[in-house]
């Protein structure tokens, strides 16, 4: 592998869970982190500019895409080069958008492409799933669109499911971070069976309305019973906004992910329900940001 060889990555933000679909579905969005990686003689040196720079600016080797590189690099047998990678970051830390798992596939896809040995969907997810934890936000970066996934014996199953294409995205990011980790501490160790079921049918019916292009379905089909009522607590207002969004005509509203940032899918309106849903908040002392953003049908784009 020379010296000098350069490839440029550019991975979709995503929302997981959707509501209903906890650990499972997952839906890429148009808003972007960019990975520049460039072989070097020796060393490794991460340049960072925009979201997070501050904080990660200093991590070198330790950084998350760096280990993702250090990951596929060891999995095709092959002596780590010395690194140049430059970070170009959309997607705000901490806030459910899928920050970290764009490091790591932007990390194992731009090892892979520099050593001339590009690697299946299978293999980079299979990579990324160790440094990432769940396939729910992983897959839609990759792959593009809504997906479903799975762990299967150290697999990754997925699918790609079909969905209107009237569907706009509300992102309305406070300024409140939240830790997957700590989001993942506010979950009981067992819920009600009858929660399990409630979650089990609107899950279904999520999938469903999507294939169908029955919008009319969505609000019901993303009501949570497993996560959203216990990581309420530690976001306030959150409930409020879900509720305002609704009100206001969104189709469907959820936690991104493990939060903090709530989603609103609508087919009109955009920045009206945004408004309002940011005005909740700020009613109880939190600024929040409102992203309007399309759905990223294509997934990983590489230059």
């Amino acid at each position: 592998m020379g010296n000098g060889r350069k490839i440029t990555i550019r991975v979709p933000a995503s929302t997981a869970n959707l509501g209903s679909g906890f650990d499972v579905l997952g839906l890429a969005l148009g808003l972007y982190n960019t990975v520049e990686m460039e072989t070097t003689s020796r060393g490794v040196e991460v340049t960072v500019e925009g979201e997070g720079a501050e904080r990660l600016q200093g991590e070198g080797k330790r950084s998350l895409v760096v280990r993702a590189a250090e990951a596929a690099f060891a999995h095709l047998g092959v002596t780590p080069p010395g690194l140049k990678v430059h970070l170009r970051n959309e997607i705000p830390l901490k806030r459910g958008l899928g920050s970290s798992g764009t490091a790591c596939l932007g990390g194992i896809i731009g090892a892979a492409e520099l050593t001339g040995r590009p690697l299946s969907p299978q293999e980079i997810l299979k990579l990324a799933l160790p440094l990432e934890g769940h396939p729910d936000n992983i897959t839609p970066s990759l792959v593009g669109g809504l997906t479903a996934s799975c762990l299967s014996e150290g697999e990754v199953r997925y699918v790609r499911i079909p969905l209107p294409e009237a569907i706009t995205v509300v992102a309305v990011i406070p300024e409140q971070q939240l830790s997957t980790a700590e989001a993942r501490r506010a979950l009981p160790r067992q819920v009600p069976f009858a929660d399990a079921v409630h979650n089990v049918s609107r899950v279904a019916l999520l999938v469903g309305a999507m294939v169908a292009g029955d919008l009319s379905l969505l609000d019901e089909a993303t009501r949570d019973r497993l996560h959203q009522p216990y990581r309420a607590k530690l976001l306030p207002g959150m409930e409020e906004v879900l509720e305002v969004a609704r009100r206001g005509g969104a189709l469907a509203a959820f936690l991104s992910g493990a939060g903090s940032t709530v989603v609103a899918l609508v087919n009109q309106g955009a920045e009206t329900v945004g408004a309002e849903m940011a005005e909740a908040w700020a009613r109880i002392g939190l600024r929040a940001e409102v992203k309007v953003l399309a759905i990223d049908r294509e997934g990983i784009q590489l230059s």
